[in-house]
C-alpha cells in the first residue's frame, strides 16, 4: 500500500473516530437531558394532581372530570395515589395494573428517591405527599412521545450527516494527499532519471523551507558524495592501472631484451636485479592497495584494543632504520609522562604502525640528511604526535591534495613513490577518530601533526 493511500485512510479513520465520538456524546447528552426534563414534568404533574385529589372542597364525583380538564404539564399522564401501607386509594386509569407499582417500588419512592424508569419506555415518578400527619405516595407515569420523536429525528440526522461527512472527508483527504505527494512524485521521477552516466544532475530545490526541501537538499548532497566517489573510483582505477602497468611493462621489456640473444652471466644477473627491484615495487604497491582497501571498506572486522603509542613508534623506528641504514629516526617526549596510561590509545596496532611508517619513510626519503624527528605530547585533546623533517618541503599548491590517492606533487622527481602512502595514513587516522594536518615550507621542511583521542 502506498504512503499516500495509507495516510488518506489514517486521516479518514481518525476523523470518523472523532465525528463518531462527538456524535455519540451529543446523542447521549440529549437523551439524558430528555429523560431528566420529562422526569421534572412528571413530578410537577404528580404534585398538581395530588393537590386536586386532597382538596376537600371538591366533591369526589366531579374530581375525575376535574382531573381531565386541568392537565397542566403532561396531558396523557396517569396518576395513582397510595397510602402509607402501599394500598391503592386512587387510580386514574380504568385499565387494571397499568401502572404496575409494587411494594418494593413504593418503598423506593417512600424513602425519597423520586424517579424511576420502566423497561417499556415509559417513565414513572413517585413523590411523597403529606397531608397533616398522614403520608401518601403519588405516582405519575407517561410515555414521552414528543421527546422520543425528537430524539429519533436527531439520531436519523446524525447518521445522515455522518455518512455525508465520511464521503466528504474521503474526497478532501484524497485531494490533500495528492497535493502533498505531488512534489514527492516529482522527486521520484527526477531520481529515476539519474544514473551513473548523469550523476551531475541534481533535484530541483523548492523555495519552501519544509521537510521536502530538506529531503531534496539531503539527496543532492548524497549525489555530490556519490559523484565524488565515482570520480575517485574512476581516477583510482586509472591510476592503479598506470602504476601496475609501468613496472609490468619494464619487467616485460627486460625479459624480452634478455631473451633476444644469449648473454653473459653478469648481464643476466643485472637483468635479474632489475626484475627483482621492479617486483619489490609491485609487492609494495599491492600491499599499499590492499591496506587502503581494508581501511576504506567494512571496518567491522578491524579489531581494536589498548595500544601504547611509544611502543608502536619504537617498532617503526626499528623497521625504518633496519630497511635503510642511512635513515635516522629520533623519538622524544615534549615533557615527561607521569604514567604509561598517558600514551595509550584505543586502536589497531598494525594499522597505526602502517600510518606512522608511511610518514617517517617520506620524511627520511625527502630529506637530504635522511632524518625524521618524532615528538610525543599529551594535551587535553588526546595524544599529539609531530613528525618533522628538514627536507625539500611541499609546495603550497600541493598541500590540499597531499592526501589524495596516487597524487604526487612537484617534488615527485626527488624520490620514487606511488602516491598511496599519505592517503592510506589519513584513512587510518580517521578510522581511529583522529586528525592529521600538514604544514610545510619549501627547502625548510615539513611537519605532520596527528591527534589521537586517549583511551
Amino acid at each position: 500500500m502506498k504512503i499516500r493511500t495509507r495516510l488518506t485512510l489514517i486521516y479518514l479513520f481518525n476523523t470518523i473516530l472523532i465525528l463518531f465520538t462527538f456524535s455519540f456524546f451529543v446523542y447521549y447528552s440529549e437523551k439524558k437531558n430528555r429523560e431528566k426534563e420529562f422526569f421534572i414534568l412528571l413530578e410537577k404533574e404528580a404534585y398538581s394532581r395530588a393537590r386536586i385529589f386532597f382538596n376537600k372542597q371538591i366533591i369526589p364525583e366531579i374530581k375525575q372530570q376535574f382531573y381531565h380538564n386541568n392537565r397542566k404539564f403532561i396531558p396523557d399522564a396517569k396518576v395513582a395515589v397510595y397510602n402509607a401501607n402501599s394500598q391503592l386509594i386512587y387510580n386514574e386509569t380504568t385499565k387494571p395494573d397499568v401502572l404496575k407499582e409494587h411494594s418494593q417500588m413504593l418503598e423506593y419512592f417512600y424513602n425519597g428517591k423520586e424517579n424511576y424508569a420502566l423497561e417499556d419506555g415509559r417513565q414513572l415518578v413517585g413523590v411523597r405527599y403529606d397531608v397533616g400527619d398522614k403520608r401518601y405516595i403519588v405516582t405519575a407515569i407517561a410515555y414521552d412521545q414528543y421527546g422520543l420523536n425528537k430524539l429519533k429525528y436527531l439520531k436519523e440526522n446524525i447518521i445522515e450527516y455522518f455518512l455525508i461527512s465520511i464521503v466528504f472527508i474521503l474526497v478532501v483527504g484524497h485531494y490533500f494527499s495528492n497535493s502533498a505527494f505531488a512534489l514527492i512524485r516529482e522527486i521520484i521521477k527526477d531520481v529515476k532519471n539519474i544514473s551513473a552516466s548523469n550523476l551531475h544532475s541534481r533535484l530541483k530545490i523548492k523555495k519552501s523551507k519544509d521537510e521536502l526541501f530538506e529531503l531534496t537538499q539531503t539527496f543532492n548532497k548524497m549525489l555530490d558524495r556519490l559523484e565524488d566517489s565515482f570520480m575517485a573510483q574512476k581516477h583510482f582505477v586509472a591510476n592503479t592501472s598506470h602504476e601496475l602497468r609501468t613496472p609490468l611493462t619494464r619487467l616485460s621489456g627486460e625479459l624480452e631484451i634478455a631473451l633476444q640473444k644469449k648473454r653473459k652471466k653478469k648481464e643476466y644477473v643485472a637483468v635479474l636485479q632489475v626484475l627483482f627491484n621492479d617486483t619489490q615495487k609491485l609487492i609494495r604497491l599491492t600491499n599499499s592497495l590492499l591496506s587502503l582497501a581494508k581501511v576504506s571498506g567494512d571496518n567491522s572486522e578491524v579489531s581494536f584494543g589498548d595500544v601504547r603509542i611509544d611502543e608502536v613508534l619504537l617498532d617503526v623506528q626499528y623497521k625504518v632504520q633496519q630497511k635503510n641504514e642511512a635513515y635516522q629516526v629520533c623519538i622524544s617526549f615534549e615533557k615527561e609522562m607521569e604514567n604509561e596510561c598517558e600514551v595509550i590509545v584505543y586502536g589497531n596496532e598494525e594499522l597505526l604502525q602502517i600510518a606512522f611508517l608511511n610518514i617517517v619513510e617520506n620524511s627520511c626519503k625527502f630529506s637530504p640528511d635522511r632524518k625524521a624527528q618524532i615528538t610525543i605530547s599529551k594535551t587535553l585533546q588526546g595524544i599529539e604526535l609531530y613528525f618533522s623533517d628538514n627536507g625539500i618541503g611541499i609546495a603550497q599548491e600541493d598541500l590540499d591534495a597531499v592526501f589524495t590517492p596516487f597524487y604526487r606533487g612537484s617534488n615527485r622527481y626527488f624520490a620514487e613513490g606511488s602516491g598511496i602512502g599519505l592517503a592510506l595514513t589519513q584513512r587510518i587516522i580517521s578510522l581511529h577518530y583522529g586528525f592529521i594536518t600538514v604544514d610545510s615550507q619549501l627547502q625548510k621542511g615539513t611537519t605532520f601533526t596527528i591527534i589521537l583521542p586517549s583511551a
